[in-house]
């Protein structure tokens, strides 16, 4: 029998275990889990608010308080998991921190192959931006390896918020922590599409500041919170997809602060760009990549399987394979 066998076996005989120990937990194991993430989604907005400020959000001093509350959050997010699973009475063979995709093995494909695979779908954006940036890639080169031009993003706190600590502390609580609570209930797949829906209504909060601020129309703040849901919803998914199939936060924390890096693509400066025939062939071969790369790349062979989320379920399916 090849390694592939062993691991295959190795798998099965960890799922049947795991079927004996699902078996007994309480029939309510649904409610508790969504409860759960519920819960640890509102503690995660809510530290948010904990501080009084008329200050808009994007000023550094409510984004340092900001940075304090949800990092105090985010640091005892790993309690809600393990209350999680001692009030379930799952027990699972993977310890707590793999389970939240903090372990070793696979970590160097995992930082790289799913932030590979989100730039090839944001391939055409990428090509745009080559194409409109003064800088030569040499001259490009050099600024990224200059010290001074991270120093300046290390001192700018929306820069920090948006690509380091935003990515960091909500894919550890709306990815690592709710999926192991999601998974043995729903299963994989409805759990890649039930978790996105707590990290889309949690962005509904930005309505509040819009309103507070009058920062546009109450019609408009309502039409630009239902586009955000929906964007959340579907990235949500896809990083969700990643950490299940990967079994790693890496990857999802480095694919989200990438994409808050890019935004969404703005199409409508591309149909007005005056190469926009080869913008939009790259745009469209970009998707076309990511469709026939997504399974592929995220094989949780590279990985090591079974990733140790799919553990929490006797039927993985496609998705863990």
């Amino acid at each position: 029998m090849n390694d592939e066998d062993d691991s295959m076996s190795s798998f099965h005989s960890e799922q049947l275990t795991l079927h004996a120990n699902v078996a007994s937990v309480p029939d309510g194991l649904c409610w508790v889990s969504i409860l759960s993430c519920l819960l640890l989604a509102c503690s995660y907005v809510g530290s948010l608010y904990v501080w009084k400020s008329d200050l808009p959000r994007d000023h550094p001093a409510v984004i340092k308080r900001r940075f304090t509350s949800v990092l105090i959050v985010s640091a005892l997010s790993p309690v809600f998991v393990w209350a999680w699973k001692d009030f379930t009475g799952i027990q699972p063979g993977p310890s707590l921190f793999a389970l939240m995709g903090i372990r070793l093995e696979g970590l160097i494909p995992a930082i790289i192959l799913p932030l590979l695979l989100t730039m090839v779908l944001f391939l055409g954006p990428l090509i745009q931006l080559a194409m409109d940036c003064p800088w030569g890639f040499i001259d490009g080169m050099k600024v990224v390896v200059d010290p001074c031009f991270w120093s300046l993003c290390l001192s700018d706190m929306r820069w920090l918020r948006n690509q380091v600590v935003a990515p960091l502390t909500e894919e550890l609580v709306f990815r690592a922590c709710m999926l192991p609570m999601l998974v043995p209930c729903a299963g994989p797949s409805t759990a890649i599409f039930t978790c996105p829906l707590f990290f889309g209504v949690a962005h509904f909060h930005h309505v509040i500041e819009l309103l507070r601020f009058r920062q546009g129309t109450v019609s408009g703040i309502f039409l630009s919170a239902v586009f955000q849901f929906s964007y959340t919803a579907v990235f949500g998914a896809y990083t969700a997809f990643i950490f299940i199939r990967t079994g790693h936060l890496v990857g999802p924390v480095l694919c989200h602060s990438f994409c808050n890096y890019m935004g969404f693509p703005a199409l409508n400066t591309a149909l007005d760009h005056s190469q926009r025939l080869t913008i939009l062939f790259f745009y469209g071969l970009g998707v076309v990549l990511f469709l026939l790369l997504i399974f592929p790349m995220t094989d949780p062979h590279f990985y090591g399987l079974p990733t140790p989320v799919c553990t929490l379920t006797s039927t993985p399916g496609s998705i863990c394979s």
